[in-house]
């Protein structure tokens, strides 16, 4: 006889309209056997939306309210930047799992308040770096873990062009935390994913001013110094008006390089010249984030994405913005 399979009812905070994200978690979580059950969004008309794309769920417009609800397990927090960490804690301290988008916040002291809440309900807290299932990040680590390049001692990444940004969260600081909390939060998350070693200390070099009528900054730059030696720089921009690829790595036996195909370039030493091969990413699956949850939630797995690990990330970017101010090299609050 099968063993009936343990139930887990999620609901979405924040419906709202960017890259209709809500209706995209509920499908993943649906690819991973999570219902979702309800919504919430401050806007009337996006709850409509979420009634007609997830028939029979309930919706709400106070996330206080849905958090009165008993049958919600998961709490799936897809609101601002700025909204993350307050409205996290009280996910966690009104018994729900939580879930929430990247970053996981904007400040240590946020991301420091939501892992103490999450423990002390005994409740999962993770936050959705669901591009570690990238199927060029999947790739790169294969590439790396296998031993083909050697020891990597050099990352340099890179992302953006010369343009606007774009409008809202991502023009204004009060609200995103800055320009490097957007694609800079996965980034730093594969960084430190392919580096496994502390890291040491942070430069950071953030450009501001250009675009008038913006508040992030215009071009954001983290070198990040490791305890084996290894370093990264990392660069998002909208002055970059030469791009660079978005991986450029350095080991002691070859390189990668890899840009946005379906394949990455590897250089590597063979009797004594330097080869060249075309390796097609392998098969990504942004499911595979919720796959995960389910099973830690259902059969006690691993969690896959832990709090602590995107703590350090949110830690990295406060040091790379003190130290832009102050001039120095920064020790993130890092643990």
């Amino acid at each position: 006889m099968n063993e009936k399979k343990k139930t887990i009812n999620a609901a979405v905070i924040g419906y709202g309209g960017a890259f209709n994200m809500g209706k995209s978690h509920a499908e993943w979580m649906k690819a991973a056997g999570i219902d979702t059950i309800a919504a919430c969004d401050l806007d009337p008309v996006r709850m409509e939306a979420a009634a007609k794309e997830l028939p029979g769920i309930a919706t709400y417009t106070d996330y206080k309210e849905l958090l009165k609800n008993k049958d919600v397990d998961l709490c799936i927090n897809i609101l601002p930047h700025n909204l993350h960490g307050n409205v996290c804690v009280d996910c966690s301290n009104a018994g729900k799992h939580v879930v929430v988008e990247k970053p996981m916040c904007i400040t240590v002291a946020e991301a420091d308040a939501m892992i103490a809440a999450a423990k002390k309900n005994g409740k999962m807290l993770s936050v959705f770096h669901n591009r570690r299932w990238d199927s060029d990040f999947l790739t790169i680590k294969k590439t790396i873990d296998e031993g083909m390049i050697g020891e990597v001692f050099h990352i340099e990444a890179s992302i953006g062009g010369y343009g606007h940004p774009g409008t809202w969260w991502r023009s204004f600081k009060n609200i995103s935390g800055g320009a490097l909390y957007d694609w800079g939060a996965h980034f730093l998350d594969w960084i430190l994913n392919l580096v496994p070693s502390e890291v040491t200390g942070v430069t950071g070099f953030f450009k501001t001013g250009f675009w008038a009528d913006v508040t992030n900054e215009d071009h954001t730059q983290a070198i990040i110094r490791f305890a084996n030696g290894c370093m990264a720089d990392l660069q998002v921009s909208s002055l970059n008006s030469a791009p660079k690829p978005k991986w450029r790595i350095l080991g002691t036996k070859g390189s990668i390089v890899g840009d946005w195909g379906d394949s990455i370039t590897v250089n590597v030493e063979h009797n004594g010249f330097m080869a060249t091969i075309k390796r097609n990413n392998e098969p990504g699956d942004w499911a595979m984030y919720y796959k995960n949850v389910y099973e830690h939630l259902a059969n006690g797995g691993e969690l896959a994405v832990k709090p602590e690990e995107s703590r350090r990330t949110i830690a990295i970017i406060e040091a790379a913005e003190k130290s832009s101010k102050s001039g120095n090299t920064e020790t993130p609050a890092y643990r």
